[in-house]
């Protein structure tokens, strides 16, 4: 085989065999059908329930294959945002060695100690 060929080629089997797949998803309830039932579960969420002949029923997963209306769709959901709240202005002046030579700075003189001395 040619090597510059061989990515295109390579793609053409990958893209044949996915259109190949989808057209079996597509085809299989023509082929077999089956009874679907949506089903509301405790949490809020809805299951897809799958009757077999029998009478038995299972819930169907994502990799059930029945048409491409129940696979997943798109990519998965985006991840939540983190919000960084930003620094504070002031925020040094909250730490305790700031604060202590702020009040220092800022503070009113000290009270006397004792009675004025008389001369």
């Amino acid at each position: 085989m040619n090597w510059p060929r061989l990515p295109l080629t390579l793609r053409t089997w990958v893209l044949g065999w996915f259109l190949a797949s989808l057209g079996v998803a597509v085809a299989s309830p023509l082929v077999h059908p089956q009874s679907l039932q949506l089903v509301c579960t405790a949490s809020g969420a809805v299951m897809l329930m799958v009757q077999a002949e029998d009478g038995s029923v299972d819930a169907m997963g994502a990799s059930g294959m029945d048409c491409p209306l129940c696979a997943p769709a798109g990519a998965p959901p985006a991840p939540d945002r983190v919000v960084v709240n930003p620094p504070q202005p002031l925020a040094h002046a909250l730490q305790p060695v700031e604060a202590a030579r702020i009040a220092a700075a800022t503070a009113a003189p000290l009270p006397a100690r004792g009675p004025p001395t008389t001369l």
